[in-house]
């Protein structure tokens, strides 16, 4: 049974462990001026929420929330559903993972939600293990998720892995600054060895990479990681410790003529030479 009316912004909570970030953006800004000039289009999707009297948890439609309030409405309309929390889980993971910008982090939790609850109906689930293929995937609840989003069983269960992340280094992960692959390695490491790890890696401004991952989740295995093993392995220079300079192609691509991207270095590198050679000139006239 379901039914649809505007229901008291006030009255309206957060689904639990939400996994993905509702963000104060400028696409948050965009959205909240549309409603302002439109309304809400879209009724959001709720459920009532247990043992309270007309308060609601929302399953899907938090930034609709969100850029309502920021336009100063009150209520919103919404779709009214009765489902217990496993399945308005399953929902709320589903409506949001084809959004075009998902963070890792953001996935990694959303897979977990949408696992646990499938659990708890009774499916089977094969969450940390992934060593024994079955001669089935489709009796997998990984790969039952997974199926919808184009990945494997195996995919789905390394997303979930970065749930054992902490918090600072999964932050690293969805900035762009450790890759996936190594980011499932580290999170093998127990919590005060990913904190020791966090330690050397705002020390010497770097990340692992994935070698010295794989070498961090073998010695934690085997022995144990001490902070003074995390310091000498990333100590090591690789190329993710160099500094770097980049420059948006289309800011140059005038300037340059066309070339494999070796030809473009060797011509930017030349450019700079010509460009300090004349304005050391410009300095030795001023004398």
């Amino acid at each position: 049974m379901k039914n649809t009316k505007n229901i008291l912004i006030e009255k309206l909570h957060a689904f639990e462990n939400h996994p993905y970030k509702v963000q104060d953006n400028e696409e948050m800004e965009r959205l909240s001026e549309s409603i302002s000039e439109h309304g809400v289009l879209s009724p959001i999707i709720v459920r009532p929420k247990e043992n309270t009297e007309d308060e609601y948890e929302i399953i899907s439609g938090h930034r609709r929330v969100m850029a309502s309030k920021k336009a100063g409405m009150t209520e919103v309309p919404a779709l009214i559903v009765s489902l217990d929390r496993d399945a308005a889980a399953i929902v709320l993971v589903d409506s949001n993972l084809h959004r075009e910008h998902i963070l890792p982090s953001e996935k990694a939790f959303a897979y977990k939600m949408k696992a646990d609850a499938m659990a708890h109906q009774g499916w089977r689930s094969d969450l940390t293990s992934g060593q024994l293929v079955p001669k089935s995937d489709d009796n997998r609840t990984t790969a039952m998720i997974g199926e919808d989003m184009g990945d494997s069983y195996k995919t789905v269960q390394r997303y979930i892995r970065l749930t054992n992340l902490i918090s600072e280094i999964l932050e690293y992960v969805d900035e762009g600054r450790i890759s996936f692959t190594p980011a499932v390695e580290l999170s093998y490491l127990n919590e005060q060895e990913q904190y020791d790890l966090l330690e050397q890696m705002e020390i010497n401004d770097c990340t692992p990479s994935l070698s010295q991952a794989c070498r961090f989740k073998k010695i934690s295995y085997e022995q144990g990681l001490t902070p003074e093993v995390i310091a000498e392995i990333m100590s090591e220079e690789k190329a993710n410790q160099k500094e770097m300079f980049k420059v948006p192609m289309e800011r140059i691509r005038k300037y340059i003529p066309k070339g494999n991207a070796k030809q473009t270095e060797d011509f930017v590198l030349k450019a700079c030479e010509h460009y300090y050679k004349v304005l050391q000139r410009k300095k030795e006239r001023s004398l």
